[in-house]
This record gives structure tokens, sequence and C-alpha cells, in this order.
């Protein structure tokens, strides 16, 4: 393992640079500095955001509030692509402007349906067993 990498195998400064394009996307998201209808009346959440090796490209993941109104708040963000660039360029001090990429987090989802498969009598039963041997 190099250096700077966790044990993840991910650089530290791709996790770095993904947390700040995170703060900064989340700070104009917040701000309603984006003039547009969904975003303003829609609190979103960049739950996090990933780096491409070459800092050139970011995917970021968004959940809006409560799960509301996904496709048209991740459409949003979509149309808006381009001030939202420029904007996290402007407060991320990197050599190239990354090109942001959204897409909906499904770890919610995923999470809660782990814990009503472990919360199924069935399955509950299987790991009690395995708890005992």
């Amino acid at each position: 393992m190099r250096r700077n990498e966790t044990p993840e195998g991910k650089s530290v400064r791709l996790l770095r640079v993904g947390e700040q394009v995170r703060h900064a996307l989340s700070d104009v998201l917040m701000r309603g500095d984006v003039h547009d209808e969904t975003l303003a009346s829609h609190t979103v959440s960049v739950t996090e955001v990933r780096m491409s090796p070459d800092l050139r490209h970011a995917t970021a993941f968004v959940k809006p509030l409560l799960g509301e109104d996904e496709a048209v708040v991740l459409k949003a963000l979509r149309t808006n692509t381009a001030y939202l660039q420029s904007e996290v360029a402007r407060r991320v001090n990197l050599k190239y402007a990354a090109r942001l990429k959204f897409v909906a987090d499904e770890s919610f989802e995923e999470g809660g349906h782990i814990d009503r498969l472990l919360r199924d009598p069935r399955i509950a039963r299987d790991l009690e067993g395995d708890a005992e041997g």
C-alpha cells in the first residue's frame, strides 16, 4: 500500500478534494444561489462526492430531504450543472474545473433493505444459530 492511500485503496488527496467539492456544492445549494424553482423549494443533501483519479470528474451523490421528488430534483441539478460547476471551480482551487455528474444516493434504501432482511424471522433464526456455534 502506498503511503498516501487509505486502507480502502483510495488516495487521501482524492478523498480530500471530494470532500471540498461536497462542501462547496452543499454551500451553493443551501444558500439558494441557484435560480431554479425546484432547487429553491427542496432541501438537497450532497451525501458524497467521488473524484476521478485525474480530478477532472466528480460524481455527486444527492438525496432530497425525505426522498421527495427525487427525479425532479435530479433533473433540476442536471439542468443547472454548468452554473454549479463554475461555482465549485471558484470555491475549490483545482487546475481544472471538475465536470459534475449528479446521481441519486441509494445507500439509504440499501441500508433499509438490509435492516428489513435482518429483521425477517427466518433470517433472525439463522443468525441466532450462528451465534451459538
